[in-house]
């Protein structure tokens, strides 16, 4: 796995919460606002956050936007408008933050969506006023960042759950199945009577998480029971966690214990994907 995660992971904590030591040589930046240097833009456009990552020359994050938004259903661009606008406002920031126009960026979709919902995930870019130079699956991009050569990457998103199995470095078998964050969500909601946007923040309150474990266990054992499923028949020693529902704690040792496989969880697991899809543009 890649040695320098960890920091790498950090970093990217650091300017998502609004740090940023990087300038742009003011020499390189056009009249017209375009910046001659390079930099690498990832958009990862995911059932429950809208993600967009800056890196520089050197792949090092300088600058990123992420927020929560319904725009995208399990892999699907359901509401194409809300998600260029949405894309729009969060381009405008880090253009603020960076003091030039972002031209191009790359993006992903989940294994398994239709040729034609991926033209849909780069029409939003380019309805953004954003170049799209690549279009690549979800786990070849978290696999840009994570770096390994055997095993299984587990996204599991807001809305679905994808495995993608690797063998020397290759991927070898991909699945997506619906099961992910937003079920959290559903059944806090019915527990406790909650609408769906209460249980939402509910769930993000670190406060509140330990309590309600248990509500949610199930959806953590069914993300486990269909990893069970796609890894069978497959030599598979290790589970790579990515997607932002990982990040709830205790999920990493409950599939570790439904599929007796040793499981490893970075440090945001929220970021490992947009940081491997900017590394294609």
């Amino acid at each position: 796995m890649n040695p320098n995660l960890s920091d790498l992971l950090t970093q990217t904590d650091r300017i998502m919460s609004g740090a940023n030591g990087w300038h742009a040589d003011p020499n390189l930046i056009l009249p017209s606002g375009i910046y001659q240097g390079k930099v690498h833009v990832g958009v990862d456009l995911g059932t429950a956050y809208t993600v967009l990552v800056v890196l520089d020359e050197n792949y090092q994050p300088i600058a990123g936007e992420y927020q929560f938004a319904e725009v995208v259903r399990d892999g699907l661009v359901v509401d194409f408008i809300g998600a260029v606008d949405l894309l729009r406002e969060m381009k405008s920031k880090v253009e603020k933050k960076l003091g030039f126009t972002l031209t191009t960026a790359a993006t992903a979709y989940p294994p398994g969506v239709p040729q034609v919902e991926r033209r849909a995930t780069a029409n939003v870019l380019h309805g953004a006023e954003l170049d799209c130079t690549n279009l690549i699956d979800e786990p070849t991009a978290a696999n840009n960042v994570l770096k390994i050569r055997d095993g299984a990457i587990v996204d599991v998103g807001g809305g679905t759950t994808g495995i993608a199995i690797f063998k020397d470095g290759e991927v070898v078998y991909t699945a997506d199945e619906a099961t992910g964050g937003t079920h959290f969500s559903l059944v806090i909601a019915g527990s406790t009577g909650l609408t769906f946007e209460e249980a939402e923040a509910l769930k993000k309150n670190p406060k509140e998480q330990t309590r309600l474990f248990p509500v949610i266990r199930p959806v953590m054992e069914k993300v486990a029971t269909i990893v069970n499923r796609h890894v069978e028949g497959h030599q598979v020693d290790k589970l790579y966690l990515v997607g932002g529902t990982c990040s709830y704690p205790g999920m990493d040792k409950v599939i570790e214990e439904m599929t007796g496989i040793e499981t490893v969880l970075p440090g945001n697991p929220l970021f490992v994907t947009p940081l491997g899809i900017a590394m294609q543009n």
